[in-house]
């Protein structure tokens, strides 16, 4: 089964490798960061509450925008075409990494900071979902979880490679932008389009009527996506599931590094190590593990227990005693990892082949209105923690307040029947609702 996935990801090539390239180019800035950014903000100390607050108020920052831009990528993405989509949303990291290239002051390092923060509103999540409806395109239904499989199993070979860049590279080389410069080239010139752009219409209409008829159709279509995700048992199951275990997720991963250097006194060496452990399992869970076992027991099974699983790395983080345990903890990311592809296929079978864009895009919306959720918490809650004014010692506290969330997530997947889709009985002017937006 593995095997026959991965020759069916041949049609995927141009788009795998450049992606490649920028997931390695993204991964290699990510154990280095906390020591940069520790560094310009607050010089000669270990634990710097400006970073995780300023990491706080970019996540939510970066929350509220993607709740709107990501439904509507995904639409864009189903009416004009992957490929120019692809393009801007890989284009948007160039800048930020650039700063850092040029000085890593304290200026800079707040520039970065507005910078990839817009990076972030246009790419995080977009990427991914725009990816996974670009290869829902070209690959058999019954053959998508595992090429989805595949996909994320390359996302984090990705990582394994950043991550070892990251760990023996001087830190000048790491922020280098000619990987990240080179993907949206490469996708220019090799990439093909798998959808046809609908055709403008109305060219003569004036100003002000067109941007009433954009608003107008960006609201249908927004309408239109939630329709159709709400009128899906299935949709609407993965949705909550996504909803909350992101809320947990990514609330920890906003403040992790920060915590295990407040706590254990780690560097970028061990954020390296850390990532790696996990890297590498997760290579071998997704690209053989999940083509294998997904015929036998369904996205369903999979997804409760990468849920599961996610618990026990939660706890683990959040009770750490010693600093050996975040590397225990690190272990379970082998399974839970499994959450993201299960998602996806799930999705992908609970949607037409036209709504693959929206469905992705809007879950993803329902993700980001999570991510602008969990730093209102996180951040404050592990600020105090960490300081010497908390009210009991358990530095992780704010950790285990996250594993519930997962908890949540479980119990709604546990409900989950994944169901095909139903044809567009729910709205008879889908075409008119699904209009261009450049007219």
């Amino acid at each position: 089964m593995g095997i026959e996935s991965m020759r069916k990801l041949k049609p995927l090539l141009h788009l795998l490798l450049p992606l490649c390239a920028h997931w390695i180019a993204e991964e290699m800035t990510v154990s280095v960061l906390v020591d940069v950014t520790t560094s310009a903000l607050c010089p000669g100390q270990s634990t710097c509450s400006e970073a995780i607050y300023i990491n706080g108020v970019q996540q939510t920052i970066v929350g509220i925008f993607k709740m709107i831009v990501l439904p509507i990528l995904g639409q864009l993405a189903d009416e004009y075409g992957r490929k120019p989509l692809l393009l801007i949303t890989v284009s948007t990291t160039i800048i930020p990494f650039g700063l850092l290239t040029i000085n890593k002051s304290r200026e800079f390092v707040y520039a970065y900071y507005v910078l990839r923060t817009i990076s972030f509103i246009i790419s995080q999540g977009s990427i991914f979902c725009i990816s996974v409806a670009y290869a829902a395109d070209v690959v058999e239904e019954n053959s998508r979880a595992g090429v989805f499989s595949w996909i994320t199993g390359l996302f984090s070979a990705s990582h394994v490679l950043g991550n070892v860049l990251a760990r023996f590279l001087p830190v000048g080389y790491i922020f280098q932008a000619c990987l990240l410069i080179f993907v949206p080239v490469y996708m220019s010139l090799f990439l093909a389009e798998t959808v046809t752009p609908k055709t403008e219409e109305n060219r003569s209409l004036t100003l002000k009527s067109n941007v009433l008829k954009i608003v107008q159709e960006r609201y249908n279509s927004m309408r239109y996506a939630a329709n159709l995700v709400t009128s899906s048992p299935t949709l609407k199951c993965i949705s909550l599931v996504s909803f909350f275990y992101e809320l947990g997720m990514s609330g920890i991963s906003s403040v992790l590094l920060y915590y295990l250097k407040s706590a254990f006194g780690f560097n970028k060496n061990q954020f390296s190590e850390l990532l790696m452990m996990v890297g590498v399992g997760s290579i071998v869970s997704q690209i053989v593990v999940l083509p294998l076992i997904n015929p036998l027991f369904g996205e369903k099974v999979i997804l409760c227990m990468a849920l599961l699983s996610s618990i026990a790395y939660a706890m683990l983080y959040g009770l750490a005693w010693a600093p050996w345990v975040p590397y225990l903890s690190a272990s379970f990311g082998v399974i839970y990892i499994l959450v993201k592809p299960s998602t996806y296929a799930v999705i992908s079978k609970g949607a037409l082949s036209a709504d693959q864009g929206k469905a992705q895009g809007f879950v993803a919306g329902v993700q980001a209105i999570a991510s602008l959720l969990s730093p209102i918490v996180m951040s404050p809650l592990t600020t105090w923690f960490l300081s010497r004014d908390a009210p009991f010692n358990c530095k992780g506290f704010s950790i285990l307040c996250a594993s519930l969330c997962m908890v949540v997530a479980l119990c709604y997947a546990s409900t989950l029947k994944v169901e095909a889709p139903r044809e567009r009985a729910f709205d008879e002017n889908a075409e008119n609702i699904e209009a261009p937006l450049l007219t």
